[in-house]
């Protein structure tokens, strides 16, 4: 039928326009329908409200990180990080494409301020853990790169895409679909509700206060490497670090981000994107469900993949203002 995908590409503008020109070019030559910064130059919070509107509609995430961490928010976090968060958030497959020596770029082209550069440095740490990047050296490295690795994705992971409305399916047909979808909604809900009510029987379950050693995986980027770091801990803590976050309904690699660093700065010190190793990760999970103070349930995202979503009981949430509530000294 035609389908084409939508591409965000996000990066810094100024110094890599000769960069996201290639790349669009590219994208373009591919028959995909390339979004962007050209679209919205200007970086405010009122921008950045419509650009997750385009990124929602779009198929795929292209990140191009240069010599430069770009505009920051109010919080120290840069307009193009907040892109990638968003879209890890929602479950929209990324491709990043990282200069392989970014101590190299001209002057003019990188930043030179020592605490823009640990961010920058941060930022690059946090993209590369746990996920395939591709390096470049030159703009005439990125078209290549880009259709190996989006061609790539593509087959792995087919996106929704878009096709002419006169080439897709009849009125008929849509509304057919529609009518199987929402019934299928109501299956999932009702096999929601039968799972919620039946509680988990674990005899001489570990307390809340039982110390527990957990594996931190984190990318250490002067060796070009990932390493672990074995982090004790207890089940409280644990649930006081991802409880807040589980409001947002967020899905399993988040959570397992979100543990991963708050128990790395815990250790170390310093601020850090890790992520907590998978067999460590399914055992917490387990026994947080098991201790019934968070649900887990297989949904459908944005994008239309699947992914494993969490959210907070109401026991979590009572255990939740337990430890997190700031109590008078009075």
């Amino acid at each position: 039928m035609g389908k084409r995908y939508q591409i965000f590409v996000s990066s810094t503008y100024a110094d890599l326009k000769k960069e996201r020109s290639k790349v669009i070019q590219t994208l373009m030559e591919m028959d995909c329908i390339p979004a962007g910064m050209e679209l919205f130059p200007a970086a405010d919070e009122e921008q950045f409200e419509f650009i997750k509107r385009v990124i929602d509609d779009c198929d795929y995430y292209l990140l191009i990180i240069g010599g430069r961490y770009g505009s920051v928010t109010a919080e120290g976090v840069s307009y193009t990080e907040k892109e990638y968060d968003y879209a890890i958030d929602n479950g929209i497959r990324v491709i990043a494409l990282l200069h392989e020596n970014p101590d190299e770029i001209p002057v003019g082209k990188s930043d030179i301020e020592p605490v823009m550069r640990e961010r920058l440095m941060r930022f690059r740490e946090k993209v590369a853990t746990n996920r395939l990047v591709k390096f470049w050296k030159s703009a005439e490295d990125l078209p290549g790169l880009v259709a190996l690795s989006l061609s790539k994705t593509i087959k792995m992971y087919p996106a929704v895409g878009w096709i002419r409305s006169d080439k897709g399916s009849n009125e008929q047909l849509l509304s057919e679909i529609n009518e199987l979808r929402k019934e299928n909604e109501k299956l999932k809900e009702s096999l929601a509700s039968i799972v919620r009510s039946v509680e988990p029987q674990v005899d001489n379950i570990a307390a809340l206060d039982e110390k527990v050693s957990v594996s931190v995986r984190h990318y250490d980027s002067y060796y070009k490497r990932y390493e672990y770091k074995q982090v004790q801990t207890s089940w409280a803590e644990i649930f006081y670090f991802i409880g807040p976050s589980l409001l947002k309904h967020p899905n399993d690699e988040s959570v397992s981000y979100t543990l991963g660093s708050a128990l790395f700065e815990k250790e170390s010190g310093s601020e850090k994107s890790a992520k907590i190793k998978d067999h460590d990760f399914e055992t917490i999970r387990i026994q947080l469900s098991a201790l019934n103070l968070i649900n887990t349930q297989y949904s459908q995202t944005t994008k239309g993949g699947m992914a494993l979503f969490w959210s907070i009981t109401e026991k979590g949430s009572a255990l939740m203002m337990e430890l997190r509530t700031i109590r008078t000294n009075k």
